[in-house]
């Protein structure tokens, strides 16, 4: 059975008991964890009970594909339903998972935490089209899911975010949902001392500007200047500091759209400086906006369209092409960045 992402929430919440086994996948390894928890818990709210939680490797299971239908049939020596978690996994679960589905007797929870899987896997496809089993993807949130975690998580806190600030945030933020967690959680712990109520893009700056976008913005002047050689050394310094491609493929997205949009109403008879205000969070003076300006004139609409299409080609193959998503957005910022530096050549 394959959970809709319509029914996410109510299937965290409370399984269908008729499921033996769910596969917990996709690219966003923070997501997978933490919907694999929530699972786990409406079994056993202590995972730490040795009695009814038991952990096994994936690579286990390989050499002994039985052991997840004898773990399922297991009755707890303290009493209670018990949870098996899988994790890491990988198609060397495939096996154990078909042995599962013919196992006799049992009422264990088996949960299998695997990463990134292809529409052409074995473990996906098994989890997608056997009755007892469910596949639960977790793929890297978007804006609209990353506006409302962080408004969520501020009104949990009794909170309000201003729209800049939200802006400035979701910018900022990667599709690691572990990480933005992380990030969202500090932020309401600093904004926790300040007697006000409201998130102010002072609030954001302050505490997210030095950590949740370690180089990118480098990235995104070399890539629209066409600086080859700075755009080499600022990936580099991005990936080795354990920085997202797809945060980075989005926040190229987010810029070519910026200057889609600055572009578009100047093309219109409309006045630049006046068409700048359309550009939320851009700085009113500075090197941002200096440069920002400067990929305004740089790149017309034309070539910003094909960007942009260029942009979307990349995120796409990084969700479903099972090919290094590094590789991909290192491909994606090349391809910019020589056609901004084929377009200065003809100038």
């Amino acid at each position: 059975m394959k959970i809709e992402a319509r029914q996410v929430e109510a299937f965290l919440k409370k399984p269908d008991p008729r499921i033996r086994g769910v596969v917990v996948y996709g690219n966003d390894d923070g997501l997978v964890a933490e919907r694999a928890v929530a699972l786990a818990k409406t079994v056993c709210e202590d995972l730490k009970d040795p009695f009814r939680v038991v952990d096994i490797a994936g690579d286990a299971l390989k050499q002994d594909p039985a052991r997840l239908a004898d773990e399922f049939g297991a009755m707890s020596m303290m009493g209670g339903r018990r949870v098996i978690r899988v994790r890491p996994a990988g198609e060397e679960s495939a096996a154990a998972l078909e042995n599962l589905v013919a196992a006799s007797a049992g009422d264990a929870l088996i949960i299998v935490e695997a990463g990134n899987l292809t529409p052409r896997s074995n473990l996906r496809t098994l989890a997608e089209t056997e009755a007892m089993l469910a596949a639960l993807p977790c793929y890297m949130d978007n804006d609209a899911a990353l506006e409302g975690l962080v408004e969520s998580a501020a009104r949990a806190q009794g909170m309000t975010v201003e729209p800049d600030a939200l802006e400035w945030i979701v910018e900022r933020l990667g599709g690691d949902r572990g990480q933005t967690r992380g990030e969202i959680d500090k932020l309401l712990l600093y904004k926790g001392t300040d007697s006000g109520k409201t998130i102010s893009l002072e609030d954001a700056m302050a505490v997210l500007g030095d950590t949740a976008s370690i180089g990118i913005d480098d990235v995104i002047a070399a890539t629209f200047d066409g600086d080859l050689v700075g755009l080499d050394r600022a990936l580099d310094r991005v990936f080795a500091e354990g920085g997202n491609p797809i945060q980075l493929v989005r926040s190229l997205q987010r810029h070519a759209d910026q200057l889609h949009l600055v572009s578009g109403h100047a093309a219109k008879g409309g006045n630049l400086e006046g068409a700048m205000f359309k550009a939320r969070g851009l700085p009113r003076g500075g090197p941002v906006r200096q440069r920002f300006e400067r990929h305004v004139r740089a790149w017309p609409l034309t070539r910003l369209s094909s960007a942009l299409t260029a942009i979307l080609e990349a995120e796409i193959e990084c969700k479903r092409t099972g090919l290094p998503d590094e590789a991909i957005a290192r491909r994606l910022c090349l391809r910019l960045s020589q056609a901004a530096r084929s377009a200065k050549a003809r100038r």
